[in-house]
């Protein structure tokens, strides 16, 4: 029984490792196509590419993934086979799904295979990882303090993008955008994703503390 719970999570950490990593090296592939026409320079658009929370929430999944796979006794696999960090990860990649759809979706209409990789990066991911972590991580191991350090990295984000915005006129998302927006409303839009962390993460919280028989007996 265990075997076979172990052989289902291997399969689930593979398939959703390759298809993140081939939908960030895709988005990177259409970034760097459209930079020319768009007069922005290749190192730019790197910079630029590693500048949405998306981009880093997506990384952090394929690396998380990657690494419990090939290298599960490193410094970097056992770092990310903690399930606080895997609970992070999970709780970063769900806003990302949040925002985004709830958010985001409407403002532009991509097509082709930028709009694969766009549900990629934004639906499919997110609810796989989410589902991953629902199924996979062990019950009861996480503590209603966990969520404070799941906290710096939105925080870091946050900091970086208005700093890099102001010195190069370009921010990754239109609500945080310091150029257009009052500080008030930037402070109210920070505060509402700063909410959603929260909530997202004492419901994942919650749900690990107190996860019924049913649940449990998937670990088994």
């Amino acid at each position: 029984m265990k075997s076979n719970f172990f052989r289902k999570k291997n399969i689930a950490m593979i398939t959703i490792a390759i298809l993140t990593w081939l939908a960030l090296e895709w988005q990177l592939y259409i970034m760097l196509g459209k930079a020319p026409s768009a007069g922005i320079s290749t190192i730019k658009t790197i910079i630029n590419f590693f500048s949405f929370f998306t981009i880093l929430s997506n990384l952090l999944v394929a690396i998380s993934l990657s690494a419990v796979l090939l290298t599960p006794s490193s410094r970097t696999g056992l770092f990310f086979s903690k399930i606080t960090v895997q609970s992070a990860i999970a709780v970063y990649i769900f806003i990302v799904g949040l925002v985004y759809n709830l958010v985001l979706r409407n403002l532009w209409t991509p097509t082709g295979s930028q709009l694969l990789v766009d549900n990629l990066l934004h639906l499919i991911v997110p609810v796989l990882y989410v589902l991953y972590w629902i199924i996979f991580t062990p019950k009861k191991t996480l503590h209603w303090k966990n969520i404070f350090p799941w906290l710096i990295f939105p925080a870091i984000y946050l900091v970086y993008s208005l700093i890099r915005g102001a010195v190069v006129n370009w921010y990754p998302y239109p609500f945080i955008d310091a150029g257009t927006l009052s500080y008030g409303q930037l402070a109210i839009n920070s505060m509402m994703v700063l909410a959603a962390i929260l909530i997202t993460g004492t419901a994942m919280i919650a749900f690990n503390r107190y996860a019924n028989k049913k649940t449990e007996r998937l670990e088994s």
